[in-house]
């Protein structure tokens, strides 16, 4: 694992050797390293020893090392209709909960005149504020407005789509009571900062690096509209994975019993259907590492398609029963798709008749209804007979048969439904397995990728390959025939993320127009994915052809392009021959066979399988002149499909932060307006019960006053006012009611602080009693100390009844003679002043060891020890010397 790396204060060792530094940086998926590396570019690097990158300061890597260890581990699926987000903790992956302690938070967003609601607090708005609270617009990434997708999605959505310039989708809201057309990587943008601040809620630190979860079937414009959200957001998006991938990841990395990697692999369907697509793939397990073998999916059918049914019968049935027409009325027809919803849901766990009540639902009428789940299964027949296509087409692409498939796991919320699960069952002739979390398996499988590649996590050693879903063309001007050249440079299923070059031979700068090879199978209308033009390509000197060899990438978000491309410039000179050596190849779990290089010459284009390279013949070496070979980097301007420009990006990210800035103005307005109220509510109601014997009449008369005062004036002037003035109105009310407040809590509190001094003060005078009754516990202080300790006892015992007399003489309307601050104040007086002395230990006595007289006999005499005699006539038969201190010891 190359992206595993070790910071330490001078470079950045590696697991294994990396040819050079450019090589090393795209086999780290820039995102990673360059959000790790800040200020270190690749000139500034160099390899050392072949096993290190080296960066010229040192302070720089000081701060990778930082950076490393406090990354977030965060991984966020982004659905059609929720998200859900997973953290990566000590103790595990956990899905968090948002400020509403719901783990799903909805994909909505509602605009409104001072500030936007996203989450669970738009969801509340697409009723009552439908025309700018948007959802649903996860299909509208990369799309353009006159797309079949978009205009058969226009008449189902209550707010407006608008043509942006580019022809992409816009959405038409109003926002700070003017019109405003946001794209749709700025409403995914702003859905993302909402989970970005849920997830820094849960960690307690910032959250830049993350992993986003696309479905398989996004192709390359979809899957760069999302990335740019990510960067609108400030998140730096790790990786872009695939939904049933990051399903896989999260079976598998768990899995103690997989086959080791001698063995033939287990392979495991991933069945997701959610809300609005469904998505089927073939992944082989072996220990340590999983491949995804094929992909099938129908972008077309998922829960919300069987929502849509329910809707259109209850539509009919209502304008025949009620004479209502729901479809004229947006309101009613919101209502109507969550009522649908709900009794989908239901009907999952029951069978008999269920009802459908809606009070008020439209000019005042209740209306009401009934279904069950078969003549709900009789109605879905056409979007049930479909489940069956993308289960026989992954089998046909992975070439296995049903019996090479050890299990199929389920995911996502529409295969709860029985009809859906039957059927997968049947086709594969096997039970189901459900053992995965149905709404949280793809956040999972997110987050444990972050894990992966982050260096702040050790994680299990596990690689994934997953695939390229649609096949990938190159096309260029050839001096051939019909004046083109085409290489399909990634089939179907190849293994990504993957590296190619192709080599050709020219004398000009050429353009190379990239797209997916059948369009019939691809769910998007364009099948371009971008023009890159290669400059600067120059003849050799000789006026021959320049051999260029061009990289082609597909990397870890599955968004193609091409990499680098560079000029084989040839010289002769002195020296040994030189053997002309082909780029090597980026080592991934592909094949084999799948690292191909495609040579093109004037005559067309061969393909040779493997890391071929072009060699010298041997016998032509000796006298024959040497040849030198520069690779000189050539620039690639690069044309993507419905890519957003680069300022325009930096304006969207700019633009996000200032709706950032206004979001939080208007929660402080809104909190501070709130803490009035609650102020109001809250001391009127205790006026009349707790405080009302520490106010006076007059006194709560008046405070009632101007909290009735206060209450009218936020529904009228009050409703709309600056941050200050409702602090000043608080501010006012608080002189009142303080006061009070601070009685109750004195009357309270005093008693236990007085009852606390009372102990201590016996307490120390116990101590003095029994000093003066010569207790010899105390006899080692001194008098003068113990007369400091009895002084200060007094002094404070006198205070005390003071205060006391003078507090029982006030009433309780009035403010208190002492409060407990004090009381605590005089109490930790009276300790500091007494415990020095009172716990000071005796001194320790040290023994004077005895001294034996120079005639002195034997040391162990008529008392010594039964069993001593033996040893002690030795010692006695050996006397002291005079002036000497000797102290034997049996």
């Amino acid at each position: 694992n190359h992206r595993r790396a070790e910071a330490g204060s001078g470079s950045i060792r590696l697991s294994e050797p990396l040819g050079d530094v450019r090589a090393a940086a795209e086999e780290w998926e820039n995102p990673l390293w360059t959000s790790l590396l800040p200020g270190i570019t690749l000139n500034e690097c160099a390899i050392n020893s072949s096993t290190y990158i080296t960066a010229s300061n040192s302070r720089h890597l000081r701060e990778v090392n930082s950076r490393a260890l406090n990354m977030s581990v965060v991984g966020i699926d982004v659905g059609f209709q929720n998200c859900y987000i997973a953290v990566a903790r000590s103790g595990g992956i956990e899905t968090i909960a948002n400020d509403y302690s719901d783990r799903c938070t909805p994909a909505c967003v509602s605009l409104a005149s001072k500030n936007r609601m996203i989450g669970n607090a738009a969801k509340s708005q697409i009723i009552t504020n439908f025309k700018n609270t948007v959802h649903g617009f996860k299909k509208f990434h990369g799309r353009a407005f006159d797309d079949a997708f978009v205009e058969a999605e226009k008449p189902k959505l209550p707010y407006s789509l608008h043509k942006l310039a580019n022809g992409n989708t816009g959405i038409k809201v109003r926002y700070l009571d003017e019109d405003k057309v946001f794209t749709v990587e700025q409403i995914t943008g702003m859905l993302l900062t909402k989970l970005k601040e849920t997830s820094e809620s849960a960690l307690k630190k910032p959250v830049v690096d993350c992993v986003i979860s696309v479905p398989s079937f996004f192709t390359d414009a979809e899957r760069r509209s999302v990335f740019d959200a990510t960067q609108i957001a400030g998140l730096n998006c790790l990786r872009l994975i695939n939904d049933t991938t990051a399903v896989a990841l999260a079976y598998g990395i768990y899995k103690q019993d997989l086959p080791t990697p001698e063995e033939r692999p287990r392979n495991v369907v991933f069945v997701d259907m959610g809300h609005s697509s469904f998505q089927v793939s073939i992944t082989a397990f072996n220990k340590g590492k999983l491949k995804v073998l094929a992909t099938a999916f129908d972008p077309y059918l998922g829960g919300r398609h069987l929502d849509e049914v329910l809707v259109d019968y209850f539509c009919e049935e209502f304008k025949g029963k009620y004479k209502l027409n729901v479809r004229d009325n947006p309101r009613a027809l919101l209502r109507l798709h969550q009522e649908c919803e709900k009794l989908k849901k239901l009907m999952s766990a029951n069978s008999s008749d269920l009802p459908l009540n809606i009070e008020c639902f439209m000019n005042d009428i209740d209306v009401s209804g009934r279904m069950n789940r078969g003549h709900f299964e009789e109605m879905c027949a056409q979007y049930l007979m479909r489940v069956e296509m993308p289960l026989k087409a992954v089998l046909e692409q992975s070439k296995l048969s049903r019996d090479d498939i050890y299990a199929v796991e389920l995911v996502g919320g529409a295969t709860r439904i029985p009809a859906i699960k039957d059927r997968i069952g049947r086709f594969f002739s096997k039970d189901v397995s459900t053992t995965l979390n149905a709404d949280e398996a793809v956040a999972r499988g997110c987050a444990l990728q972050c894990a992966i590649l982050s260096p702040a996590f050790k994680v299990r050693e596990f690689s994934i390959t997953d695939v390229v879903p649609f096949p990938i063309t190159l096309r260029w001007k050839s001096p051939t025939e019909d004046g083109l050249g085409e290489c399909e440079v990634f089939s179907r299923n190849h293994a990504a993320p993957f590296s190619k070059v192709i080599t050709f031979h020219k004398k000009e700068p050429f353009d190379l127009e990239a797209f997916y090879s059948s369009p019939p199978d691809l769910p998007y209308p364009d099948h371009r994915i971008g023009c890159f033009a290669v400059q600067n390509v120059v003849p050799q000197p000789d006026g021959d052809s320049s051999k260029v060899k061009v990289k082609v990438r597909v990397n870890v978000h599955g968004i193609f392009s091409v990499s680098s491309a560079s000029l084989i410039e040839k010289q002769k000179g002195e020296g040994e021959d030189m053997q002309i050596d082909s780029e090597p190849m980026v080592q991934n779990e592909g094949r084999a066979e799948d690292q191909v290089k495609c040579l093109v010459g004037f005559s067309g284009y061969q393909i040779q399988e493997g890391a071929s390279a072009e060699k010298q013949d041997p016998a032509a070496g000796g006298s024959k002149p040497k040849v030198k070979v520069k690779s000189i980097d050539l620039p690639i301007v690069a044309n993507n499909i419905r890519q957003l420009d680069g300022d325009v990006l930096n304006n969207f990210v700019e633009y996000e932060r200032q709706m950032i800035v206004q979001d939080k103005l208007v929660k402080e307005l809104n909190d501070a307006k709130n803490a009035v109220e609650e102020y109001v509510y809250d001391l009127r109601d205790k006026l009349c019960g707790i405080y009302e014997k520490y106010t006076t009449e007059e006194d709560s008369n008046q405070l009632t006053l101007m909290l009735e005062d206060t209450e009218n004036w936020l529904y009228e002037d009050g409703e709309d006012q600056p941050k200050q003035v409702y602090e000043e109105k608080l501010d006012a009310l608080k002189r009142l009611g303080q006061p009070i407040q601070d009685r109750h809590r004195e009357q309270e509190d005093r008693p236990r602080a007085f009852e606390e001094l009372g102990k201590k003060l016996q307490l120390y005078m116990k101590f003095v009693d029994a000093y003066k009754q010569k207790d010899e516990r105390f006899l080692h202080l001194s008098a003068e100390e113990m007369s400091n300790v009895e002084k200060c006892v007094n002094e404070c015992m006198g205070w005390m009844n003071a205060k006391m007399n003078a507090q029982s003489k006030l009433a309780i309307t009035q403010d208190p003679v002492v409060k407990v601050a004090d009381i605590i104040a005089k109490l930790q007086e009276l300790d500091d002043a007494c415990n020095p002395v009172i716990n000071r230990p005796k001194p320790t006595v040290e023994e004077v060891p005895e001294v034996n007289d120079q005639n002195s006999g034997a040391h162990n005499g008529p008392t010594a020890k039964p069993g001593a005699e033996g040893k002690g006539e030795a010692k006695g038969s050996q006397q002291t010397k005079p002036g000497t201190k000797q102290m034997e010891v049996d």
